[in-house]
């Protein structure tokens, strides 16, 4: 008789994220074509821009694969989940918003071999840390993977949740397990949880710390683990998947934030850059979660990762990210504006622009070249070229580079 995986049996009766009836937000955000544009060109800097992608979200949850298959009208989605519960809801989105174009299963990753497909994307966000076998979940992500195919993936990090895993402990010490009565007692128990604790911080910053499936997820979750920085680069590597970028790259970077201000600044750009990463992991010491993008290695291959290119950026079409904001208020001292990403959880994430460089932010629609932008404003070179590539490295921006063969 196969036991039950412990894993799926949590999920299906405590779906999570937490259901939401309504997409209608995410679907008018993505009419403009620009966005979806930035989105893809994130993964594929240097590819045409394609609508009809073939994307399977490995651990749909309650919405997740629906949203895509709603903003994504062009794409062919699949949904795979091993909560029945999750998929029921997923369900109703796929009747509210009559999807034709989202098929769900109810599969494992290790599993998703069974579907006899390959996908351009492969989006698996909060899903392989909690698998008896990660690894073997990873490779059965890889061979799904069509050759030119990215995957999106997130995995926790270990030092922004040492209040999480203090807790868990807690709990299992205590016996406690996933009733009605037993979340609401944790639940009012944390709200006398010390100011100090490392836990509090995450309960003040979180949307979800009223809702009981989210606080059994984090607290009372059978299975997770986390990766630090290095860990992430190896369990890449030894399941045949290469670095390409950080989905939100600015944290990671030594140019980026109040660090470059630092004694550190200079010995932190001789390291390699994933020693650098590695670095700015334990400097900022809070992260809970790392989310990056990934290509098939193949043998043989030199490498298809993007950088940036102050020779080539002439020809990059910029693209603004949906979270950048342009604020012109409170400046500092000489600033026309700053720029800033609304998903930094970090304060010193800011990007000041003077006058000139404003002008070129402004003319960024998605059409114009960077050497068109510098024609339209009559801008120099060599400071457009600074200030696109701290665009780049500060999540303002991703470049469509396709045009340069």
């Amino acid at each position: 008789m196969t036991s039950v995986d412990p894993i799926a049996e949590f999920y299906t009766r405590h779906p999570y994220p937490p259901p939401v009836e309504n997409l209608d937000r995410a679907r008018d955000e993505w009419r403009d074509p620009n966005r979806a544009r930035a989105e893809y060109h994130l993964f594929w800097p240097q590819k045409p821009f394609r609508a009809d992608l073939d994307i399977l979200i490995a651990g749909c949850g309650t919405w997740q694969a629906a949203k895509y298959a709603l903003c994504r009208p062009q794409a062919r989605v699949v949904g795979i989940d091993v909560s029945p519960t999750s998929l029921d809801h997923t369900r109703r989105l796929v009747e509210k918003y009559r999807l034709t174009n989202l098929e769900t299963h109810q599969l494992s990753v290790e599993t998703v071999d069974t579907l006899g497909r390959q996908f351009d994307l492969i989006v698996c966000t909060g899903v392989l840390h909690h698998l008896a076998d990660p690894d073997a979940g990873l490779r059965a992500l890889r061979a799904a993977l069509k050759p030119d195919g990215a995957v999106y993936l997130m995995l926790y990090a270990p030092f922004g949740r040492a209040g999480i895993y203090m807790v868990q402990d807690y709990c299992r010490r205590l016996g406690l397990g996933t009733s009605e009565q037993e979340i609401a007692d944790l639940m009012a128990t944390l709200k006398a949880i010390p100011a100090q604790h490392p836990l509090a911080a995450v309960l003040r910053g979180s949307r979800d710390a009223g809702n009981a499936d989210a606080i059994a997820d984090a607290l009372l979750n059978p299975r997770d683990r986390s990766y630090s920085v290095p860990q992430v680069f190896d369990f890449l590597e030894r399941n045949g998947l290469q670095f390409e970028r950080w989905y939100w790259q600015a944290p990671y970077l030594p140019q980026c934030g109040t660090i470059a201000t630092t004694p550190h600044a200079a010995r932190l750009s001789e390291l390699s850059a994933r020693e650098q990463f590695a670095a700015l992991e334990l400097w900022r010491g809070t992260m809970s979660a790392h989310s990056l993008v990934a290509y098939r290695s193949e043998t043989g291959e030199s490498g298809r990762a993007f950088r940036f290119d102050p020779d080539r950026s002439p020809e990059y079409v910029p693209l603004r990210l949906p979270s950048t904001l342009c604020l012109q208020e409170r400046l500092p001292a000489g600033a026309a504006a700053v720029v800033l990403n609304r998903s930094h959880p970090y304060p010193d994430l800011i990007l000041a622009l003077n006058a000139h460089e404003k002008r070129m932010f402004d003319a960024i629609d998605g059409r114009r070249t960077v050497k068109h932008i510098i024609d339209y404003t009559n801008g120099p070179l060599t400071t457009a070229g600074v200030l696109f590539q701290n665009l780049w490295w500060y999540d303002q921006v991703t470049f469509d580079a396709s045009g340069l063969g």
